[in-house]
Order: C-alpha cells, then structure tokens, then sequence
C-alpha cells in the first residue's frame, strides 16, 4: 500500500481540481466570517496548504501583497493621528538600534555557520526589519537565485508563525501594558501582517502602537536596500519604496480630522481586520510542503538565533523604558 504524503495529495488533487477550488472557496468564507481569528486562519491556510493545495497559488504571492496593503490602510482610519505621531516618534530608537545590532549579529552568525552570504543576510533583513517585504526588496538588490530568496523566506515564515500564536500570551503571561505589547511585537514579530494579528488579538491600543511603529521600521527597507547595493553590488540600485505608508498616514488624517467619516470608519476597521485574517489565510496556503522542506537546519538556526536574541532584547528594552 502506497504510503500518503503532501506531494502524493496534492497530485490528486491536480487531477480533479475542481475539489481543491471549492474547499478553497470554503475557507475564504470562514475568513471573512466572526468564526475565524487571524491566527486560526494562518493555520487553516498551513493545513489547506499541506492537503488540498492551493488553486490559484500564481496568483497568491500578489494578492497577499495588495491585501496586506488595502487592511493596513483601512486600518489607519481608525487610528488617532497625533497618538500615532508620538508612538512613531518613541519607536525609531527602538528600531535604529534593534536593526543594526541585528544584522551585524546575522553577519556573524552566518559566517560562523558558514551560511552562504547572500542567504545569510537575507534572513538578517527579514528579522531585522519586516521580514517578507525585505527579504523581497533586498532579494532584488541582491540579485539573488531562487533557492537563496525561497529558504530566506521560508525561514522567516516558520518563526514568523510561531510568534504569531505565543506572543499573546506571553504578553499576559509578563503582565504587559497595551503599549509595551505593541512596541514589542512590532519590533520582535517579522511580517507586518503577523505583527498586526498578534497585537489584534491583544487589545486595539496595542493595534494601533504596533501598526505605527511597524510601518516606521518598515522604511528602513530603503538604507538597507541602498547599503546592501554597495556592499554587495558595489553599484546604486533600483529600489522599491513602500508608497502605501503615505495612504496609511492619508487615511490617519482622515480618520482624525474629517468629521463626517465617523459614521463609517467602523466599518471601514472592520473590513480592514477581515482583510488582515484573510491575508493571513493567503500567506499560510502558499506556504507548501516543498517550501519548507527545503529550508536547511543552519538557515532556520541563524533565524532562530536572531529571533530570540531581538524579541529578549526588546522586551528588555520595552520593560526598562516603558514602565
């Protein structure tokens, strides 16, 4: 008797496609439903991922992009925008020191792993600043192979899903305040959309500190983008800047200053956090079994490394300044 795996699954699947469309269908529905939490969605997609595959994964790498982008702004209308300007202030120390420190401490740890480099120090951008959407901008200015961007992102997807379902109850656990919680996890959480799922699931003051400071440490894409070229291409490089924190600043003004939205920012929140759960869902059904198969045990243990070593240091950080 033929022994079942993921590939023996998916293969069957292949052949009747029209199955693996509507169990997909099905879960796009529970996402969109009071039924499903943003973490429970990333494990739906996990599970969906390993079993009936994903239908239309072509597409899947751009619709996570576009709806992560969309919820994130839709989040913005319900944030008040003088708080978000003070949190954003308080969070760039945080951030300037957390990323150099780490991607220093990545260098070191891939050379002693004997990691190739470019690999290396994708992994070192995904933990220091916002994980996929680095290793992505970075992986270009690289020009990196496939293989090096895949266990990159691979590598950072793993870790990335644990502190989705921990981090909450660590923050319980150490008795944390909304804002410690927030600044914590946008520091020490990779994936802008993990970072809101888990700080969604803490409390709304910790969604709106995470969420700033999170698309604050985001810009740091462009001098690291800007330093790799150097570094690594000896040459300036195209570099994508992330244009949709301006519509997210835009929708904070509105939400703040324009009077007769109040009515329907409720709304436009909720929708956002549908979108985010649903982003969630996405990330998780693209991520197959030949994904992270692939990831080898000395990236994952650099990964591994760096993420306890900025989510210790922050919160050591968050606990001493933030009392």
């Amino acid at each position: 008797m033929q022994e079942s795996t993921p590939e023996n699954t998916l293969e069957f699947l292949e052949r009747n496609p029209l199955l693996s469309k509507i169990v997909f269908l099905i879960a796009v529905l529970l996402c969109l439903s009071p039924l499903l939490t943003p973490p429970t969605a990333l494990l739906l997609g996990l599970i969906l991922a390993q079993t009936t595959g994903h239908p239309y994964r072509q597409y899947n790498h751009k619709a996570t992009q576009i709806l992560l982008q969309f919820s994130v702004v839709g989040l913005g209308f319900g944030m008040n925008c003088i708080t978000a300007i003070h949190t954003g202030k308080e969070g760039v120390l945080f951030s300037a020191v957390s990323i150099l420190v780490t991607l220093l401490l990545g260098h070191f740890i891939g050379k002693l792993l004997k990691i190739e480099s470019k690999t290396s120090h994708l992994i070192s951008s995904g933990t220091a600043i916002c994980g996929g959407s680095a290793i992505a901008a970075i992986s270009k200015v690289l020009n990196s192979e496939e293989k090096q961007t895949s266990v990159a992102l691979g590598t950072v997807f793993i870790l990335n899903s644990i502190a989705l379902f921990i981090f909450p109850g660590i923050g319980h656990a150490l008795n944390m305040t909304q804002h410690q919680f927030g600044i914590w996890s946008a520091i020490a959480i990779h994936d802008t959309s993990s970072v809101v799922g888990a700080a969604s699931k803490y409390g709304l003051e910790a969604l709106q500190v995470a969420t700033t400071v999170k698309l604050v440490r985001a810009l740091w894409i462009v001098p690291l983008a800007i330093a790799t070229s150097i570094v690594f291409c000896k040459r300036p490089a195209k570099i994508r800047i992330p244009y949709f924190i301006i519509y997210f600043v835009i929708a904070m003004v509105a939400g703040t200053y324009i009077s007769f939205l109040s009515p329907v920012i409720p709304y436009i929140t909720l929708a956002a956090k549908k979108g985010l759960t649903l982003t969630l869902f996405l990330i998780g059904a693209g991520s197959s079994y030949k994904m992270l198969k692939s990831v080898g045990y000395k990236p994952l243990l650099q990964g591994v490394i760096l993420w306890i070593f900025i989510s210790l240091a922050a919160l050591g950080a968050v606990e001493s300044f933030l009392k």
